[in-house]
């Protein structure tokens, strides 16, 4: 989508990034030099897809994916839990059983499944496994010319994400598509309202808030024959390795609006503070179930983000730009407005984002036109691991060593198996945690 920028940004964007001295995690030109990923002029030709992580979000994925063209076909799929796949694999078949082509020596099981799904002989693979791998499986996918359906977020902490901007400039260089699961970005009323923003419909901006605000998520109780790698693995949520914790895998998309709405130029610092008040029981590993984070931009704009998994309290999921001449105002779901001088509400077209994600990623591979979100989903999966840093520490935190923070959640090992010792760290405590 073309967006205009407006005053916030001193004339233009690039004036504001030069002036501020940051720079768009990732940005880059794509090579000259630049190989030609594989194209499917032809409508007749058969696009093949592998699906990495079959969990919900991974069987929804893949079903999107066969929607979106009438020639794709899945023929691959890779889960660490036999389980998982097959209850993957049935509901597939009822949803589309003409473009499923997955035959049982291509239904992978283990922590190296993804890898097989990769070298099966498909064109795109669609990543969806807990976060913790995420930069693993992109690695492999991008050395191995995959057009890539990736979901959010991208990593859990900052060695992984330099490793996605990284990648992101390599999927570039090679024409390949990187689609974000960033979902929020493909749906037709906030692309229309950020519009008007990014063109200056409520001057220069001020201050964003977001509100991401929910109950609780699943959990799977011990079986006596599960290891504890096992038991992480099935509630990967509860154990910030595996997912970074609630504001990084879930509050990230409220994240990456605010993101949006500021033309995805970072903020310069952050301060904020989070906890656990429900949370209190060992099951729920070592996540916060609250958090809330000021962020400040170079030219004095300041964005706000609250979030909460509590049960029995006030949904919201909300974002709200406050500037010089107006405000735009978006309730998900049901408001999508702009106040002051230059009043506006949306009400063309709703759509399916999950879809048109995967409707935009398979018209892009067949006509030879690359999409790539690595810049922004790099930026805003920063945003959230930024905002769980200072909620973990309760202290001011800056770009720089957000971005160059060397701690990393996962265990450094060489191969992953069921019986790895997870020595899970103590639960954050603002004041006492360090930074790094």
């Amino acid at each position: 989508m073309h967006k205009k920028t407006n005053s916030f940004h001193q004339s233009n964007r690039r004036t504001f990034l030069k002036n501020s001295g940051l720079v768009l995690l990732g940005s880059s030109l794509a090579s000259p030099l630049a190989a030609s990923a594989s194209t499917f002029a032809s409508q007749r030709s058969v696009i093949k897809v592998g699906l990495i992580g079959c969990g919900g979000r991974g069987t929804g994925a893949a079903a999107q994916a066969m929607k979106a063209d009438p020639n794709v076909e899945l023929t691959a799929m890779g889960d660490v839990f036999p389980d998982r796949l097959d209850e993957s694999y049935a509901s597939l078949e009822k949803i589309n059983p003409k473009q499923l082509k997955v035959d049982k020596a291509k239904r992978f099981i283990g922590f190296d499944a993804y890898q097989k799904v990769i070298d099966s002989g498909v064109d795109v693979v669609l990543l969806t496994a807990p976060p913790g791998f995420r930069p693993l499986h992109l690695e492999a996918a991008v050395n191995a010319n995959k057009h890539i359906f990736c979901e959010k977020p991208v990593a859990v902490d900052a060695p992984g994400v330099r490793k996605v901007i990284e990648l992101s400039k390599k999927a570039k260089e090679k024409n390949l598509s990187l689609v974000s699961g960033f979902c929020f970005r493909y749906d037709n009323s906030n692309r229309a309202v950020f519009t008007k923003v990014l063109d200056g419909s409520v001057g220069d901006i001020k201050a964003v808030t977001t509100f991401r605000n929910g109950g609780e998520a699943w959990y799977f109780p011990r079986e006596s024959d599960w290891t504890d790698m096992t038991y992480q693995m099935r509630n990967w949520y509860y154990y910030n390795w595996l997912s970074g914790d609630f504001i990084v895998e879930q509050a990230v998309h409220s994240l990456d609006m605010m993101s949006w709405a500021m033309g995805d130029v970072m903020p310069i610092k952050a301060i904020g503070t989070g906890g656990r008040q429900v949370r209190v029981d060992p099951k729920y590993g070592n996540i916060y179930d609250h958090f809330a984070v000021e962020f400040e931009y170079a030219n004095g704009a300041k964005g706000y983000h609250f979030t909460r998994q509590q049960a029995g309290t006030t949904n919201r999921n909300s974002v709200d730009v406050m500037g010089t001449t107006g405000s735009a105002l978006v309730n998900i779901g049901s408001q999508y407005e702009i106040t002051g001088q230059s009043p506006w509400k949306y009400t063309g077209p709703r759509n399916n984002m999950y879809q048109t994600q995967h409707d935009e990623l398979f018209a892009s591979i067949r006509n030879g036109k690359p999409i790539n979100d690595g810049d922004f989903m790099s930026n805003s999966t920063l945003l959230a691991i930024w905002g769980r840093m200072v909620g973990y520490t309760g202290q001011l935190i800056t770009y720089e060593d957000a971005l160059n923070s060397p701690k990393t959640l996962g265990p450094d090992v060489a191969s992953y198996t069921w019986d790895l010792k997870i020595d899970m760290p103590p639960i954050a405590v603002p004041g006492v945690t360090k930074i790094s």
